[in-house]
């Protein structure tokens, strides 16, 4: 079970939510977003468990490899329509692609999609909406239950503890929570965060 935290925009978080032991620490490069940072500070950021993860929407190959290089980044997740090549060229073992299952007319297109991105990525990630990230909303967790996907995907979108009971039961094998878990775009409630995590992982 893998548990990401996105949207970190401050270092008490961070340093919360790596001493918890969350696995993927989120960081959003998209101006536009409530939540976005600059390479420069997710750079002073040093968990030592949870591996720092950089979303991208707009930016091409040369600026992401960059801004990872600068931010130190361990992983890269793709919100922005990234093709395969794409996401071969900045390295498979590090690349998280976004879907969007709104997109797709069945659950068999879906799975094609996910089948054509499996050899570039390290995992897939489902998302609420029809583009970018952050909507709030959950996607049907019996429609995901019917996906026989054999590669990882994460699920994201209004996740916390409301509704993990729940969506820990449609086959993801990681969970991105942003909004479900906050006070306010990018303050996290430590206290969610906990309680998702308990969820997630089944403890009282």
């Amino acid at each position: 079970m893998i548990v990401k935290v996105c949207g970190m925009t401050r270092p008490e978080d961070v340093e919360f939510c790596d001493a918890l032991g969350i696995d993927l620490l989120g960081f959003i490069f998209h101006v536009p977003s409530p939540r976005n940072v600059a390479s420069g500070w997710v750079a002073t950021q040093k968990p030592r468990h949870g591996l720092k993860t950089g979303v991208f929407v707009r930016q091409g190959v040369d600026e992401i490899d960059r801004i990872a290089r600068e931010a130190g980044l361990d992983l890269l997740q793709l919100h922005g329509g990234h093709t395969p090549e794409q996401c071969r060229a900045l390295g498979p073992e590090r690349v998280i692609k976004a879907l969007w299952p709104k997109r797709y007319a069945t659950i068999e297109l879906l799975l094609a999609d996910m089948e054509l991105f499996a050899p570039v990525c390290r995992a897939i990630l489902l998302d609420s909406g029809t583009s970018g990230g952050g909507h709030g909303t959950s996607l049907d967790p019996a429609e995901l239950r019917q996906l026989k996907c054999p590669h990882p995907w994460y699920l994201a979108g209004g996740l916390g503890p409301h509704n993990l009971e729940t969506m820990k039961t449609t086959g993801a094998v990681g969970f991105d929570l942003n909004s479900g878990v906050e006070s306010a775009p990018g303050i996290k409630d430590h206290e969610k965060v906990r309680r998702s995590v308990n969820i997630l992982r089944g403890k009282p």
